[in-house]
């Protein structure tokens, strides 16, 4: 039986052999790869991110990080597909959390200006609504990081509860035990009870 390196026609390959000879260095065998994966990953990153340059961005950077790293893909830890959307869904994440974090600060020194600026414009219910609305995004970011992850994906993501489970290797129980953990957190966050998060 010949080589997986003397055929010529990888696309007949399977991805697990597509790896092995990625590992080699084999460009022929990662860009079977990026044509048999791209587009699901692509859906995956602008899912995430919501903006086609972005996605096409996080894609390029997840098969860029894919092929310095196929020596530690482990088949016993899923398809080279879960392996790969797993590598776009942790660098969206990542990246989501970098724009969150910039936005937050962004957004929290203009409310800062405008609540100086027009204080006296304000009505109750807008100061009520502004305070509100910076305390959600305080306790979410309080909440443990397995937690957080599957409530972003599923409200902002907007991801069903398989689909995250696929996603982060989950069962299916688990995603939905950690998003009732979150949202009973933020409830009770959000009315007073228990200890903070």
């Amino acid at each position: 039986m010949p080589s997986l390196r003397s055929r010529s026609d990888r696309s007949a390959l399977a991805d697990e052999d597509l790896i092995a000879l990625v590992v080699d260095g084999d460009d022929r065998a990662f860009g079977v790869l990026y044509d048999r994966h791209a587009q699901v990953t692509f859906s995956l990153a602008l899912r995430l991110l919501g903006d086609r340059s972005a996605a096409e961005d996080l894609v390029q950077e997840a098969f860029l990080g894919a092929w310095r790293g196929a020596s530690v893909y482990s088949a016993t830890k899923g398809s080279v597909r879960t392996w790969l959307l797993t590598i776009v869904h942790h660098r969206g994440v990542d990246r989501l959390r970098t724009l969150s974090a910039s936005n937050r600060r962004a957004e929290a020194m203009k409310t800062e200006a405008v609540v100086r600026d027009d204080r006296a414009d304000l009505t109750s219910d807008e100061a009520l609504g502004s305070l509100e609305s910076a305390s959600v995004r305080r306790e979410l970011d309080r909440l443990p990081t397995e937690q957080a992850q599957v409530l972003r994906l599923a409200y902002f993501g907007g991801f069903t509860h398989n689909e995250i489970a696929e996603m982060l290797a989950l069962p299916l129980g688990t995603v939905k035990g950690r998003m009732r953990l979150a949202l009973e957190r933020l409830r009770r966050s959000a009315i007073g009870e228990g200890a903070p998060i």
